[in-house]
């Protein structure tokens, strides 16, 4: 059985670009055009030509430009706007007029017209702008909210006047999915020449029922949706692209319909929108958000590594995505874990991955997200035997008035002892009192700290190389504490001199030993 078609009506060029704030500069309207042209989405609602001369002029440069969608103008009900819709739209291969007025009683209200003027209004504007067009769509703004007797008169009139689509608004995100479906049945059932045109959908989310509402419609008998990449509109947005096409590609066992949209590309001009239009995605927006094909519960991760389909409804594949995320946090398992090491080439063994499960799991509780190089230095941290000296307790004072001061607590072959130092900055000051507590000759040839994540919260990574007598051993350390990392890494590359001299004898190689802090 074939299935119906539903079309595509794109207007993140117009309802989305009315989002405050995100308006998109000519060649930024051209550029996402070209995607929405190529994705496959059947018509394109390019703009609201009379609003300015800058949007007269992108839409006529994207009707000239568009190689498969259908072009629309937006235009009020008045033949000034309709004229320069169509003198915008008239260069594409396939233009339409969209052409619309409010017909609720709090919208009739504004114009000053009665119910027979509005009906004469309408009449006039949709045979005006179908004397210019083949292809005219009509809106009744605030459809949900109009009287039922006079939305039926008034859809009647837009098709005996010759609109081949008729939209029905939810201009205010009023109404439910029930009613949605109910409304578009009903108008089919009961105005006549219905069954001659397409039924339309425009749903906005005030209620976060768009997405919803506008499949409702279809299943009602509404055969094209209008929405807006990221769901971007007035207020709090309309129906989002994203989501009312994978929901039909995915439930086509209770919505057997289809379009001719290539979800693969959903991604990349979800990126666009987002950039061009300086609104970010958040992260649990469905399809699209950065958390939609990310597992962190190690529940779910250790599902995902036996069988995606436990835990995922689509592939990310299908959006454009090159595969799922496991982010590792502190609700991550030991499976999650390892198979993220064997990502990045560890094979560690039972006690070696427990060990850094432990540190892990250390790390987690002081960090929202641990990255790979989080990981990396964790590994690269597993210790060789048993250390001398360990850090008990480390705290510093700094500030604009020094000295800055350390104190400390070191455990030296099981005794705690204890001091305090001060220094030429926290760092120097905790040196300081290591040496004050562990006497040595060693001198520090090489102190480096690098950030080795984003963000305040970021683990540092400090490596520290003593040279003592041509002895030479590094320290490293990872912490969310530059100045622990500090510590902990100078205190290491103590213990491997430690373990130089111990093993400082005729033809045994005294350089080059290395260790990492764990």
């Amino acid at each position: 059985m074939t299935k119906d078609k539903v079309l595509i009506f794109d207007t993140t060029l117009r309802d989305g670009e009315q989002s405050p704030g995100a308006t998109m500069t000519h060649a930024e309207k051209l550029e996402i055009a070209e995607l929405l042209d190529d994705m496959g989405v059947d018509i394109i609602e390019a703009g609201f030509p009379i609003a300015s001369e800058g949007d007269f002029n992108a839409v006529r440069e994207i009707a000239k430009r568009a190689k498969r969608a259908t072009i629309c103008g937006l235009a009020r009900a008045n033949y000034k706007d309709i004229d320069r819709c169509w003198e915008a739209v008239k260069h594409a291969s396939s233009p339409r007029i969209h052409t619309f007025i409010g017909t609720s009683p709090l919208h009739r209200a504004i114009p000053n017209l009665d119910m027979d003027q509005m009906a004469e209004r309408i009449h006039d504007t949709v045979t005006h702008a179908r004397n210019l067009c083949d292809n005219v769509q009509w809106s009744p703004m605030d459809a949900t909210r109009t009287e039922w007797d006079y939305l039926c008169r008034v859809v009647e009139i837009a098709i005996k006047a010759g609109a081949s689509t008729i939209n029905i608004p939810d201009t205010v995100g009023y109404t439910a999915p029930a009613e949605s479906a109910d409304l578009i049945k009903r108008l089919i059932a009961t105005v006549p020449g219905a069954d001659s045109v397409i039924f339309a959908t425009h749903c906005h989310n005030d209620l976060g029922m768009a997405t919803a509402n506008s499949l409702a419609a279809v299943i009602g008998g509404a055969r094209q949706i209008e929405c807006t990449v990221n769901g971007l509109g007035e207020r709090a947005g309309n129906t989002a692209l994203e989501e009312v096409v994978m929901a039909l590609k995915i439930r086509g066992d209770i919505m057997p319909f289809e379009t001719g949209i290539d979800t693969r590309k959903i991604m990349n001009i979800s990126r666009r929108v987002a950039t061009v239009s300086g609104f970010a995605v958040q992260f649990n927006k469905a399809i699209v958000g950065k958390n939609a094909f990310a597992h962190e519960s190690g529940i779910h991760q250790d599902g995902m590594l036996k069988n995606a389909e436990t835990f995922e409804i689509m592939r990310p594949e299908d959006v454009g995505l090159s595969g799922t995320s496991l982010p590792l946090g502190k609700h991550s398992g030991r499976a999650a874990l390892r198979a993220k090491l064997a990502e990045l080439g560890f094979d560690l063994a039972d006690n070696q991955l427990n060990d850094v499960f432990v540190r892990f799991k250390d790390l987690a509780d002081r960090k929202k997200e641990v990255f790979d190089d989080d990981l990396m230095a964790l590994v690269y941290q597993n210790d060789s035997g048993e250390d001398r000296i360990k850090l008990k307790s480390l705290r510093v004072i700094c500030g604009t008035e020094g000295p800055q001061q350390a104190d400390m607590v070191l455990d030296i072959d099981g005794t705690d002892v204890k001091t305090s130092a001060t220094g030429d900055g926290p760092v120097d000051a905790t040196f300081n009192a290591v040496k004050a507590l562990f006497p040595h000759g060693a001198r520090l040839q090489l102190y480096q700290v690098q950030a080795v994540t984003e963000g305040t919260d970021a683990q540092a990574t400090v490596m520290v190389r003593l040279d003592e007598d041509g002895r030479i051993a590094t320290g490293q350390s990872a912490d969310t504490d530059t100045v622990v990392a500090s510590a902990k890494a100078y205190i290491n590359a103590l213990n491997r001199l430690l373990v130089r001299r111990a093993h400082s004898q005729p033809g045994y190689d005294t350089k080059g030993v290395s260790y990492k802090d764990s």
